[in-house]
Formats: C-alpha cells, sequence, structure tokens
C-alpha cells in the first residue's frame, strides 16, 4: 500500500479575493472544474515546482452558510521560501496583515480573505534579525 500526498481543500467566501491573495505568494492557476449541476468551482493552485502539492479553493456559486467566521478547524498551509523578509513586505505592500512577523527570521503568518492561516517558512537557515520585522508585534490571530 501506498500513499501519497493530493492536495489541500479550503472552502472560500469570494473566489477572485482568494485567487489574488495566492498569486500574492507566487502560486499560479493549474486546474479549474466547473460543475454546473453541482454549482460550485474547485480552483487549484501551486507554487512554481510545486504542482503536486496544490490547494484546491472550493466556490460554492450560491454561498457557503456552513463556513466558520474562524477557519481555524482546518490548522494552516505551510509554505517555504527562499526570502522570508522579501515575501512579507511584499505581501504587507498589497495590503495583507502580517499576523505573525518574521522576528526570528524563520517563521511567519498571514491570513488569506477567508481566514486560513499560512504559515511562512524560510528555507535552510534563518535570516539574522531585521527590522522593522525584529520589533514588529502580533496581529490579531494566527
Amino acid at each position: 500500500m501506498s500513499l501519497k500526498y493530493l492536495h489541500t481543500m479550503v472552502r472560500v467566501k469570494d473566489l477572485d479575493a482568494s485567487i489574488a491573495f495566492f498569486e500574492l505568494l507566487g502560486m499560479t492557476e493549474t486546474r479549474r472544474i466547473e460543475n454546473e449541476g453541482g454549482r460550485f468551482t474547485l480552483l487549484f493552485m501551486a507554487a512554481p515546482g510545486d504542482e503536486d502539492c496544490p490547494v484546491e479553493l472550493t466556490y460554492n456559486w450560491d454561498g457557503d452558510d456552513a463556513l466558520p467566521s474562524d477557519s481555524r478547524h482546518f490548522g494552516h498551509l505551510a509554505y517555504g521560501t527562499s526570502d522570508i523578509y522579501a515575501l512579507c513586505q511584499h505581501l504587507m505592500d498589497n495590503g495583507v496583515t502580517i499576523n505573525r512577523p518574521p522576528r526570528d527570521g524563520h517563521m511567519a503568518f498571514v491570513r488569506s480573505p477567508d481566514n486560513v492561516s499560512i504559515e511562512l517558512l524560510q528555507d535552510g537557515d534563518r535570516l539574522p534579525a531585521q527590522e522593522p520585522w525584529a520589533s514588529m508585534e502580533n496581529t490579531g490571530h494566527w
């Protein structure tokens, strides 16, 4: 018996806002399924080179009252990055709140438009402490 990671599914309320958020992380759409009968869209996004590890954004056309206000039952998605400071600055410049800044040069957390927690981890060794990150406080939940 074998096991292979396929994807992580996240229900989203605003497909366009969610696509824009994941594009800011550097991800691109790899596949899309529009289901007229079920009235939903499944949109798969992945980081370049990680097409085998996509996030499935599930969007119900008629809304989704079952979505909790805080998607913490899910946990988080985790992505490695070659420069955590540059990625956090890029996200912040585009209006994304850095909930847990990369004070340690290693780890940060942000939230998607649907309140999904995203962990960002520095590839390899942690970077030296750097302002404004080193003294930045947490914002909200992560």
